[in-house]
């Protein structure tokens, strides 16, 4: 089948909105070396609507990985440093007392934007990570009872460092559920890190993208067109059922607490559509949902604490439900 060919015949506008997002890895490449799976996550999330989580440790670029994406887009975007004062009215926005009107009127906060860069989340206490609840779900912010929309598309990218733990407050259950994806940023290979200090030693300035030659690439128009195409990427009733029966096993492990949400298994699902559709194909295989399983699904399980002393990981349960839940043929 042609890859540019969607199942109603169109090519022209879902070939050039694949082929713009895929030039956002070639073009986020400029600044970030390496880090693919973490590239290929962000794009599938913005192909679903959803938001993302990455976790690594410090230095691994994970805030120029997001920037690198923002330069790349034709998106607004907004920074927000969380940090333990950091005040819910500081990410929404507020009523403010406008004296020459004698009126309160509503000033936005940093979440009205495409794209807002919540750099680590788990910093700030959860009266303010609870700011977000809202805005990620619902795509809206209420303030003194009048709800007001975020712009379309809107995408959280929140950053975490998974080893330190002094000064941090663990996100809960429900707001790590409204990430789609949790991508982990791992320390670079050898060879990568060779070509990280090759470019800074050749003058590369991670603060400014565009001399690194980061252009944007792809634009709202693109995401429309591709996420037209991906909502008529088909999905058969054995793969629905295959999401559903990894999900409930899940829920049936001995090794966790809490197993997999519908929410979750609806996430799969979507982020499976999004895959299928990047790698060229407009039906949904077992190897797309495999391909997706763990950044979808790791943060959305909880470990029992025997399980964890004994060196058990999310990770390691969901791919040893991968190897047990049969694969539709």
């Amino acid at each position: 089948m042609d890859p540019t060919t969607d199942n109603a015949g169109n090519t022209g506008d879902q070939g050039s909105a694949r082929a713009s997002l895929e030039a956002l890895r070639a073009e986020i490449a400029k600044a970030v070396v390496g880090q693919d799976p973490a590239v290929t996550g962000l794009v599938v999330a913005l192909l679903c609507r959803g938001h993302v989580l990455l976790e690594g440790v410090p230095g691994v670029a994970k805030t120029l990985l997001v920037r690198a994406l923002a330069a790349a887009l034709e998106l607004d975007t907004k920074r927000v440093q969380f940090t333990p004062d950091l005040m819910p009215s500081d990410i929404t926005g507020s009523l403010v007392y406008d004296t020459r009107s004698a009126e309160f009127s509503f000033q936005p906060g940093p979440v009205f934007t495409n794209l807002l860069l919540a750099d680590e989340i788990n910093r700030t206490p959860p009266k303010t990570q609870s700011s977000l609840l809202e805005a990620m779900e619902e795509r809206q912010v209420t303030v003194d009872g009048t709800p007001r929309p975020l712009p379309d598309p809107f995408l959280v990218a929140a950053t975490q460092n998974p080893v330190e733990y002094e000064g941090t407050y663990p996100l809960p259950e429900a707001q790590l559920d409204r990430f789609l994806l949790k991508l982990t940023i791992p320390l670079p290979s050898r060879q990568d890190e060779i070509d990280v200090l090759t470019r800074h030693a050749d003058g590369f300035n991670p603060r400014d993208l565009k001399a690194a030659g980061v252009r944007p690439v792809a634009g709202p128009d693109d995401l429309e067109a591709a996420r037209a195409a991906v909502a008529r990427t088909s999905v058969s009733p054995e793969i629905t059922a295959y999401v559903v029966d990894i999900c409930r096993a899940t829920r049936e492990s001995p090794s966790l607490t809490l197993g997999v949400s519908p929410r979750g298994a609806t996430a799969l699902l979507a982020t499976s559509r999004a895959w299928a559709w990047l790698t060229g194909r407009d039906y949904v295989t077992p190897d797309d949902v495999k391909a997706l399983a763990l950044p979808t699904l790791r943060h959305r399980v909880q470990l029992r604490p025997e399980a964890e002393m004994e060196g058990v990981t999310a990770d390691s349960v969901i791919n040893a439900i991968l190897a047990h839940v049969p694969v539709p043929r």
